[in-house]
């Protein structure tokens, strides 16, 4: 991110109306692919825009809830359309954004999947049932899930369009849930949240004006300062882990619900009946799984253990060989390029070995190259916590046990992390083994994967896009998979004794 002044810089989105910001500093983002500083400038709001979007986000909260829920509805699906009638410049601005490929990442993966979600929480303004109204009639008590308030959405670099603070699936379920949104535009890409900001703004003509807001940057303290105010609901974040832990202390300290999204390693369980089934196929399905976008997924799976076995040095030997021979994809900025080089070293430094890779690339644009690392599972369980350090990126290690019991240890020696993966053999010959194991993995973990890799995120109702700390804040919660991850953005109100005539038309 270059620093600039707010000359000429695009105005943020505030109560329905593009306006100047009023801080003085400005930044504008970089092509990644060929380290060029782009044009645009956009602004660094102080505490003016952001005192600014909470009253404004606050009286649309109030003004929200006595509009029906099927005009949200109807936000929702037409932005979904918008979006996809604005597809080209789109497309076009997260490409030089991001260095994404446009086919097939942008175009025909990540942008319809924006829309999906868009258009599966359209449909939830409508579901009452996720909303749990419950009723007891003879004691005259009734309870229900009613949204919490105006919701801070920021989200990561890793997806302009998906996970985007004005379009994601965080953006989705908010608006959803009946609480209004202020998102903080990733600076990596500006313009691409900008373009968002612009459609969602026509789409929601008929809604309250502070319902949708934008602000593109904030200083740290200003940021932290916001996720405390009384006027906000809850605070979604994705992204470092860094950052998501000062939030979560922010807004812990006054009580406020906040979901982050922080780090994992997503271990991966590769059993040796596996590779001498289908060596390949598995080689095949990891370097894909592992080095895909440059390795830049929450999903990525930075951790493969496996038993030494007659068939695991030449696993290792299959995998330092693709890793070696296969281009090295662009990160998304020298930010990024340096974090993951320090954790490779940091790796290093607690008794891993580097087998391939390690380092930046030669030449214009950020580059890593592909990196293998490889610890044994005595030493892994002697510095456990160092180990399961994230490498955000196009780096693997792979742990090598010398048991199934070894493997059993090492895995209840790691903290949280969105999903497990086990690798066994097809011919039920390590049932028993999977038994032993899967139990054990599954408490460390949101989502538990048999015979594949960990990498992609289904939009589906029965998704868990979540798990124990570290890799979210709270294990109970979602950020894929429209109604369940609704419910954040909610809080439990009961009714007792309440007049027929006055309670919420669902408990009536």
């Amino acid at each position: 991110m270059s620093q600039t002044t707010t000359d000429h810089a695009h105005p943020v989105l505030i109560a329905g109306d593009w306006r100047p910001a009023t801080g003085t500093k400005a930044f504008q983002a970089f092509n990644p692919a060929t380290g060029e500083t782009l044009p645009d400038r956009y602004p660094v709001s102080n505490w003016d825009d952001i005192d600014a979007a909470l009253t404004a986000a606050d009286s649309a909260f109030a003004l929200l809830q006595a509009i029906p829920r099927a005009k949200l509805s109807e936000f929702l699906n037409r932005y979904a359309d918008l979006i996809e009638a604005n597809t080209g410049p789109l497309v076009a601005a997260a490409h030089l954004e991001t260095a994404l490929p446009v086919l097939p990442r942008l175009q025909v993966g990540e942008l319809p999947r924006t829309t999906s979600q868009l258009r599966q929480a359209a449909k939830a303004c409508t579901d009452p049932s996720w909303r749990m109204p419950t009723v007891d009639a003879a004691g005259n008590i009734r309870s229900v899930l009613e949204p919490l308030g105006p919701v801070l959405v920021i989200g990561p670099n890793n997806f302009p369009f998906a996970f985007n603070g004005i379009s994601g699936g965080d953006f989705a379920a908010a608006i959803a849930a009946g609480c209004p949104v202020i998102a903080k535009a990733h600076h990596l890409h500006p313009t691409t949240s900008r373009l968002l900001a612009e459609v969602a703004q026509q789409a929601a003509c008929d809604l309250p004006a502070g319902t949708v807001q934008m602000l593109y940057a904030m200083d740290n303290d200003d940021g932290l300062k916001m996720a405390a105010d009384a006027r906000l609901g809850a605070v979604a974040f994705t992204g470092s882990r860094e950052a998501g832990l000062s939030f979560k202390k922010a807004a812990d300290e006054v009580g406020k619900p906040v979901f982050v999204e922080l780090s994992a390693v997503n271990p991966v369980v590769v059993l040796p009946g596996a590779l001498r089934e289908r060596l390949k196929p598995i080689v095949d399905e990891t370097v894909t799984s592992a080095l895909m976008g440059g390795g830049q997924f929450c999903t990525n799976p930075g951790l493969i253990i496996t038993v030494a076995d007659s068939v695991t040095d030449e696993f290792a030997q299959a995998l330092a060989d693709r890793y070696g021979s296969s281009p090295p994809a662009t990160l998304f900025g020298s930010t990024g390029a340096r974090g993951l080089d320090r954790s490779v070293k940091y790796l290093q430094s607690a008794g891993a070995a580097l087998i391939c890779g390690g380092g930046p690339t030669e030449g214009a644009g950020f580059q890593y190259r592909n990196t293998l690392l490889r610890v044994e599972g005595t030493d892994f369980l002697k510095s456990a916590d160092a180990l399961q350090t994230e490498a955000f990126g196009n780096a693997t290690l792979l742990v090598v046990c010398q048991s199934i019991s070894e493997v059993a240890s090492l895995l209840g020696a790691l903290e949280g992390s969105l999903t497990g993966s086990i690798y066994s053999a097809l011919d039920g010959s390590e049932d028993d083994t999977y038994d032993q194991l899967a139990p054990i993995l599954a408490r460390r973990v949101g989502r538990l994967i048999n015979d594949k890799m960990p990498t992609g995120v289904a939009v589906s109702p029965a998704m868990n896009h979540g798990g124990p700390f570290p890799a979210t804040g709270h294990p109970h919660f979602t950020a894929v998979g429209m109604p369940a991850a609704c419910r954040r953005f909610t809080r439990l109100m009961c009714y007792d004794n309440v007049r027929l005539q006055r309670l919420p038309e669902l408990l009536r």
